[in-house]
């Protein structure tokens, strides 16, 4: 699913109207009523009798009164604040506030209303709509905006947002001032990237996306790099399962990984790959814990290699390559340690014509030799924020202020796909285009689920997947194993390798069709 940005919904707004004709009353007439429709839901859910529409001097507002208009065909008392004076609507807003009069919709202004007023307002509905600011807002909000932002939060009444929570940026998801949070946003035609990463998802509820008459051509192919990973586009990435397959056609994982401390790492990477579906994995480890992974790794195969001090020493690098020979991908990295042995494995590995997943160590080793990154060979980098940071010689703090740029230049510079792990992980491509995938919880904050993740991309990878669809496809089937595991055992305490065997069931909901994503679509 396409992710616009404020300006690419405003060229949405100007061609919908310029060169298809279609007015934007008509536009604002539509997008009304599907917040009506939301709304209606929860009054329904909670017997109530009374609604609040929270009203800017905008197109925003216009929404809200259209809305607003619509719920008094419904047995509840309608009542809208307006922020500013009744003159500031103008427009079709301005026509849409006339409407709703002649409603009777019950239309009050705001004006310099002190704290407790408003609180006391809002306090008497039993159901919000925000249409304070939409996509083009800038934060800080103001005064009395700010204030009534602050009164609807303190209410503890749902709150519906129209298309964005007032006071969240749309482009970056931050507040720079009072925000609010809602129960569900009504989304206009598409997501916004504010809604979708956080920390503007913490704001969103449950998001819905309103069908409100954009051309079809227009909305479904804007300028733009940013998509939304859902399960349609996964479930046409599963690699099917022939009924005269082997176990060579799907393809051969060779996972080089761990040290003496990190014996787990290439444990979970091997079950992440097995759990994906891979047909053999390989597992080369230093000699000095082999036989810790050789008794924890019974479907996989391991081979202990040369090593010095605990990790692999430069000698292993002829065994790695020999191992390598028959394997479809690579996944190197995983508790390596960044010494001198993994750096020349990690070296080597680069100059092969392998596809190849990096991740954690492997990554750490090229800090500052970012040089010997880009291959012509599939590459696929697996950092986190603090990993991409060092590789890219800025701050992790620096990498979360807008990851999906970070994202975009570590592609852009090492010519590989990227995958940005956290809270929705991104995957970017080098040409700019960037991947959101929505699902994972904060029970996935703990050690081993990067190893997992490895595994499973490698996975995808080595049974024939291009790096994109490898990449996205394998982040979103591990974030959404863990959300299964949440679902039926909570987030606290959460195991790395309890996701892993997580997985094909969460390949299996995705493949019949079973899961839906959490964003529901609202069609006209």
């Amino acid at each position: 699913m396409k992710v616009a940005t404020a300006q690419q919904i405003a060229e949405l707004d100007r061609r919908a109207s310029e060169e298809f004709g279609v007015p934007a009353a008509t536009l604002m007439e539509n997008a009304g009523r599907q917040v009506a429709a939301v709304v209606s839901r929860l009054i329904d859910q909670r017997d109530a009798r009374r609604v609040a529409v929270l009203v800017g001097k905008g197109n925003n507002g216009g929404d809200g009164l259209v809305a607003a208009r619509h719920l008094r065909k419904r047995p509840v008392e309608v009542v809208a604040y307006l922020i500013g004076p009744e003159t500031d609507l103008t427009g079709d807003a301005g026509k849409a506030l006339e409407a709703a009069r002649d409603a009777r919709v019950q239309v009050n202004v705001v004006g310099t209303a002190r704290q407790e007023d408003l609180e006391d307002w809002l306090g008497q509905a039993d159901v919000l709509v925000d249409a304070l600011f939409g996509t083009g807002f800038r934060g800080p909000a103001r005064e009395p905006a700010a204030s009534m932002i602050i009164a609807a939060n303190r209410s503890g009444k749902p709150i519906v947002a129209v298309d964005i929570p007032s006071g969240l940026n749309s482009d970056t998801g931050r507040a720079e001032g009072p925000c609010i949070k809602a129960h569900a946003t009504v989304t206009m035609g598409l997501p916004k990237v504010g809604l979708v990463i956080y920390p503007g998802a913490e704001y969103v509820g449950q998001l819905y996306v309103a069908d409100i008459g954009y051309p079809k051509d227009l909305q479904d192919h804007p300028d733009g790099p940013t998509r939304l990973v859902l399960a349609d586009m996964v479930r046409s990435r599963i690699p099917p399962r022939r009924p005269d397959s082997h176990k060579g056609t799907y393809g051969t994982v060779l996972v080089i990984a761990g040290a003496v401390g990190y014996s787990g790492a290439p444990v979970m990477t091997a079950l992440g790959a097995l759990r994906v579906g891979a047909g053999l994995v390989k597992v080369g480890v230093p000699k000095a814990i082999y036989e810790i992974v050789a008794s924890k790794i019974t479907e996989g195969m391991p081979t202990p290699l040369a090593d010095e001090d605990g990790a692999l020493a430069p000698e292993a690098v002829d065994q790695i390559l020999d191992l390598a020979e028959t394997a479809t991908a690579v996944a190197v990295g995983p508790g390596l340690s960044a010494v001198h042995g993994p750096a020349e494995v990690v070296t080597a590995l680069l100059r092969t014509s392998k596809p190849l997943v990096i991740d954690a160590d492997g990554l750490n080793v090229l800090a500052g030799r970012t040089d010997r990154l880009p291959r012509s060979a599939p590459t696929i980098i697996t950092p986190h924020p603090g990993e991409l940071g060092r590789l890219l010689g800025i701050s992790a703090a620096d990498v979360q202020r807008d990851r999906l740029q970070a994202a975009r230049t570590a592609s852009a510079s090492f010519r590989c796909v990227v995958v940005l792990k956290g809270a929705r992980t991104v995957v970017a491509l080098r040409d700019g285009e960037v991947f959101i995938i929505p699902t994972g919880n904060p029970g996935m904050a703990t050690g081993g689920m990067g190893d997992v993740l490895t595994g499973a991309i490698a996975s995808l990878l080595g049974q024939g997947l291009d790096p994109l669809s490898a990449a996205y496809a394998g982040a979103y089937l591990h974030g959404l194993a863990a959300d299964m595991l949440a679902s039926d055992r909570g987030q606290v305490g959460m195991l790395a390798t309890e996701v892993a065997n997580y997985l094909p069931t969460a390949i299996r909901r995705v493949q019949t069709g079973q899961y839906q994503d959490p964003i529901i679509r609202l069609r006209d």
